[in-house]
């Protein structure tokens, strides 16, 4: 199960009624922030979640909007007693603007410790989940992220026969022991499981042109998460030369990937309320939302989810 909560959906500036860039996901008991905006610590505040589970906080890239929230966040998970070291991972430069910013918050009880990305895709495996990068287009080097939760196969008892596996390894194999030693002979957990079945996928991309890359990455998503900056007439050429995207460039991507949900975000600031451009964006590709601060839902395993779908009815 993967919680999910826009925690800002604003671009440029905050505004009483929208925080600046933030998303966060709840994990296994673990969270990822991405990007990390003005306002980012009374959005998870009111969301009623908590700081001091954050795993990784991971950076689209270093224009304000989406890092200036980092230096009170580092603050608050410091006086919080974390201990545990933090993991940063955006584009190259992350550990010098960093410590730049902690010239601010220059005391921490917990390490950092720094990925930063290089070439167009990067992939980096946590406890239980893995995180992608992919490279966009932007006026400065600027990521895309992947949050995904792979699920291994069914336990197969034939298999497990055939494979000649002693059935006293099968439980531990099962509870994720990658492999059990008996007599003198290894047994791996592929000897036992079926073929691996679908996981649960986000993407979340923002300050970016429509690039092909977007949709090779969220492709099948079950959550797709995206810039919409500009939804009114006659914002096409700015978007363009600011490198950003209008609501209905997104929803073409959404579309192309054949997303099972998709919310826009990083509206402009000119751009109030969101749900007016709806129905032509609906048009294009009928799954998407207009994205809001604390828009919030958790994904869960497609079988988890039909189970779900029987008790109800």
């Amino acid at each position: 199960m993967l919680d999910i909560c826009l925690l800002g959906s604003g671009g440029m500036m905050p505004l009483p009624y929208r925080r600046l860039t933030a998303l966060m996901a709840r994990y296994n008991g673990k969270s990822i922030l991405i990007d990390c905006g003005e306002g980012t610590q009374v959005a998870i505040k009111e969301k009623g979640w908590s700081f001091k589970p954050i795993d990784v906080i991971c950076f689209t890239h270093y224009h304000a909007d989406h890092i200036s929230g980092l230096p009170g966040l580092l603050l608050t998970l410091g006086n919080a007693e974390r201990k545990e070291p933090l993991v940063m991972i955006g584009p190259k430069g992350l550990e010098r603007v960093v410590n730049a910013l902690r010239v601010i918050a220059p005391e921490l009880p917990f390490p950092i410790e720094f990925i930063e990305l290089s070439g167009n895709h990067q992939e980096i495996e946590r406890d239980g989940y893995k995180i992608e990068a992919f490279r966009v287009n932007h006026n400065v080097t600027c990521y895309g992220y992947n949050i995904m939760i792979p699920r291994t196969g069914k336990f197969d008892p034939e298999k497990a026969k055939s494979n000649g596996v002693p059935m006293k390894c099968w439980s531990r194999l099962q509870k994720k022991e990658e492999a059990v030693e008996v007599d003198g002979v290894t047994y791996t957990r592929d000897m036992i499981l079926g073929e691996p079945r679908k996981g649960i996928k986000v993407t979340y991309c923002t300050d970016t042109r429509p690039v092909p890359a977007i949709v090779e990455h969220a492709k099948d998503s079950d959550l797709f998460i995206c810039e919409g900056m500009y939804g009114e007439d006659g914002k096409e050429a700015k978007a363009r030369e600011y490198k950003h995207m209008t609501f209905y460039e997104a929803a073409a991507l959404g579309k192309e990937a054949d997303v099972k949900e998709m919310w826009l975000t990083h509206y402009s600031p000119s751009l109030t309320r969101a749900d007016e451009f709806m129905p032509k964006v609906w048009n294009i590709f009928e799954r998407v939302q207009a994205g809001k601060d604390g828009k919030s839902m958790t994904l869960e395993f497609e079988e988890d989810e039909e189970i779900d779908k029987k008790k109800e009815r």
